[in-house]
């Protein structure tokens, strides 16, 4: 058994399903041995059929049937959903959620009294804030999706309930192709600057493209986990301001992929490492660490980085104070960026934003009781008893200078019984571990009971997730049992034997109740402690993950 999550908005399903297939994947080993007929390849064949759907009403009915074949296996278990908490102080008005696990839209605030400089701590992928990383939009870890997302974008952008607004496109059109796959044509926002002043315009946009898909870099263990790589056959510029992408088949998540924090976002060509002229092959914009990557047919693309930090987004990096902390990693302790004097979208009423590390998060606390701090927004920063009482304090009025939000589930949290290892390899086994385990009673006692529990995978308010899955996998301590005696109804047993079976089942649930006790001891340190293991293991796997 382990933990996992599912990525959220707008990685959810389509993302998250798809990276079954990877064989380094918790999920696609758990779910080795499924109870025949069914099995994993007949799944991920589910997942790649539904992927290339058009038709809304089929890729509805196709998507409930992917649910459901899962869940009969009863080899993921949703535990609890994880939401974004922002704690802002009341001097700033106009507050908006975003969209994504890391999506910060500072930019959306207005302050309505003193400074118009403002202090923030973010959530980051190791809980509380480390670092930004060398905030290169088209590598990963250690770069933050927050700071990413404030600096760059992207052609289109992911709305609500799962709508694709424009951003550096303004408009696109979709049309078939000939040999069954489809042509984007994107027309540019024109009159866009980055924050050097270059230009905004098809050039800078297939240099990006050119940069990030080049050679091996389409491959799963670089950029090829999502679908784009995968999928997209070739891009152009028809015009100074018009850019044409086109698929190799059917893949209806294409736009919605396109909205990804990373690694497609768009950098000033004047910020690639050699400049607007840096070839893609011998001066990549992948990061300097990757070296150089050599694919089967003898291409060799050398990573070289970036020189700038420069995109197009509503503020810009200004400095970082970095500090190398005594275990031999550098962190930084305050990182400034600026607002974009020229940003599209409206300039944002926040003159300068100051990102700020601390080491605990009672620091954080006091930072944000005594005004100190302007805003935490992030998952991950404050234990959930911190919020609960400054939730209270704010509604009984002994605290009115703090305005709390806490948003819907995002993602879930899922604990993932592999069927591949004996007993789990047994249906009604992992059946009867997941009615022994008491969801909310644990939540409430452990985790402040801010959160709920959740029955299905992925979020209801995800694309094609509002489904009723049934049977339900409810607490239930007497199933629990039966399913443990795993006897069949028509064999008759003497009351002996009967007595035995039940002593035996009693056992086993007894068993399985101080397992879930000690899994979900282990589930909470790995809400609280561990987002920084879990990043350095799945670098470690070689597969890189947004």
């Amino acid at each position: 058994m382990s933990y996992s999550e599912t990525w959220g908005t707008p990685y959810d399903p389509h993302s998250h399903v798809s990276s079954w297939a990877s064989e380094d994947d918790t999920n696609h080993n758990a779910l080795v041995n499924l109870e025949a007929p069914a099995s994993r390849p007949e799944l991920l064949g589910l997942i790649e059929d539904v992927l290339e759907e058009e038709d809304q009403l089929s890729r509805r009915a196709k998507w409930a049937k992917v649910h459901d074949y899962y869940h009969q296996q009863a080899a993921l278990l949703p535990l609890w959903g994880r939401r974004i908490v922002a704690i802002v102080n009341t001097r700033l008005s106009g507050y908006q959620a975003g969209h994504q696990q890391f999506d910060f839209p500072v930019h959306r605030l207005v302050p309505v009294e003193g400074s118009n400089k403002v202090t923030i701590s973010p959530g980051a992928q190791t809980g509380r804030f480390e670092s930004v990383g060398h905030m290169n939009p088209h590598t990963y870890r250690p770069n933050e999706f927050f700071s990413n997302n404030w600096v760059y974008e992207g052609l289109v952008s992911y709305g609500e309930e799962g709508q694709i607004l424009p951003s550096l496109a303004q408009s696109w059109t979709v049309k078939d192709t000939a040999d069954g796959g489809s042509k984007y044509t994107f027309q540019l926002r024109p009159n866009v600057s980055f924050h050097d002043g270059s230009s905004w315009n098809c050039q800078a946009a297939k240099m990006n493209i050119d940069h990030v898909f080049a050679g091996e870099l389409k491959e799963p263990v670089w950029h090829g986990w999502y679908g784009v790589p995968k999928y997209l056959k070739n891009w152009k510029c028809a015009s100074d301001m018009e850019l044409i992408m086109t698929t190799s088949t059917k893949f209806y998540p294409f736009l919605q992929e396109l909205t990804f924090i990373r690694p497609l976002r768009f950098l000033s060509p004047n910020a690639f490492s050699k400049g607007n002229s840096s070839d893609l092959c011998t001066a990549n914009s992948c990061d300097v660490g990757w070296g150089t990557i050599e694919s089967d047919d003898g291409t060799k693309v050398t990573c070289t980085g970036i020189s700038n930090i420069t995109g197009t987004g509503p503020f810009a990096f200004v400095s970082r104070k970095e500090n190398e902390m005594s275990e031999g990693n550098t962190v930084d302790d305050e990182v400034i960026f600026k607002r974009n004097e020229n940003y599209w979208g409206g300039v944002p009423a926040i003159e300068e934003l100051k990102v700020v590390r601390y080491e605990k998060p009672e620091e954080i606390k006091a930072a944000l009781l005594n005004g100190a701090l302007d805003i935490m927004w992030g998952d991950g920063i404050l234990p959930a008893t911190d919020i609960t009482e400054i939730v209270t304090r704010t509604m009984d009025g002994s605290n009115s200078d703090l305005s709390v939000f806490i948003g819907e589930d995002i993602q879930n949290v899922v604990l993932v019984l592999n069927t591949g290892t004996s007993p789990l390899d047994d249906v009604n086994t992992r059946k009867a571990v997941i009615h022994a385990i008491n969801k909310k009673r644990l939540i409430e006692k452990e985790l402040g009971g801010i959160l709920d529990p959740v029955d299905n995978v992925f979020p209801r308010s995800m694309p094609y997730c509002d489904v009723d899955l049934t049977p339900h996998w409810d607490y239930d301590i007497e199933k629990a049992i039966l399913l443990s005696c795993n006897q069949d109804d028509n064999f008759a047993v003497s009351s002996s034997s009967s007595n035995a079976n039940q002593n035996i089942a009693i056992g086993v649930v007894v068993g399985l109740a101080f397992l879930c006790l000690a899994l979900f001891s282990v589930a909470v340190i790995y809400v609280r402690k561990s987002k920084a293991l879990r990043a350095e293991l799945k670098r470690s796997e070689g597969a890189i993950q947004a």
